[in-house]
């Protein structure tokens, strides 16, 4: 998996401001589910879906000191940035995207 280069196509998400600071909200976006999450006034993308069980990784809480997100169902954590566990019990990681503040818009770029 890993980060997702701009090889793709960037599209429109949602605005800055329908993801609260420290939280995380899903959109699917063709195929892709993604997990949008804001940290103060940053934003990360990533895959949606915990790599060791399909839960949702956006009803999860997010670490804002740490920059990571944690699986609601066993607790597993993953770094923003790059996408790797930090915790057990994943093991692999999840897909980072390319993402980018436009104005008041949030753009991703998807394969």
């Amino acid at each position: 998996m890993g980060t997702v280069r701009a090889m793709g196509e960037e599209m429109r998400v949602c605005s800055v401001d329908e993801v609260r600071p420290g939280t995380a909200r899903r959109f699917d976006i063709g195929s892709h589910r993604i997990a949008v999450v804001r940290v103060e006034d940053d934003f990360y993308v990533i895959g949606d879906t915990c790599s060791h069980q399909a839960y949702s990784l956006s009803e999860g809480l997010v670490d804002e000191d740490d920059c990571l997100i944690e699986c609601p169902k066993h607790g597993s954590e993953f770094d923003l940035v790059t996408g790797a566990p930090r915790s057990l019990p994943a093991t692999k990681p999840v897909p980072t995207y390319e993402v980018r503040v436009d104005g008041g818009d949030v753009l991703v770029t998807v394969p």
